[in-house]
């Protein structure tokens, strides 16, 4: 299937090249090394590559893959055109700077300009956070 550029299926290959990219430079992966992490099958994966789809990836394969490479699922499910959450889930309330702040880094992390070291650092910070014992007050 020939997909046109603006094409979810495009799209979506663009995005599954740049986090093959990062995980080759920054884990040193291959595609059989990427499979085996995520647990999406390698012929699975270069269907994406190429955009050879007509229904939309499977979600769960989705969420594995960006899991495992630490990507934010949101990122992938912009690039299929899809709405990120149905309106019913959204908050009612306003966002919280917090909210903002992991917007932006989630951004950040998606983003195809911003260099994979950047991008490494702000995953080693975020892993340090989540691991770091809580320290209560008092």
């Amino acid at each position: 299937m020939m997909a046109s550029p603006d094409s979810p299926q495009a799209a979506f290959a663009r995005f599954v090249r740049r986090a093959i990219d990062d995980a080759k430079n920054e884990r040193g992966w291959t595609v059989s090394d990427l499979a085996a992490h995520t647990g999406v099958g390698r012929s699975t994966v270069f269907r994406w590559l190429a955009g050879d789809w007509h229904d939309y990836p499977e979600l769960a394969k989705v969420r594995d893959f960006c899991r495992a490479l630490d990507v934010p699922l949101s990122a992938a499910v912009r690039a299929l055109g899809l709405p990120e959450s149905p309106p019913a889930q959204r908050r009612a309330e306003p966002p919280s700077s917090v909210d903002a702040d992991v917007r932006v880094i989630l951004a950040r992390l998606a983003d195809p300009a911003v260099p994979a070291p950047e991008k490494k650092l702000i995953r080693d910070l975020l892993r340090y956070l989540a691991r770091r014992p809580v320290r209560r007050a008092g």
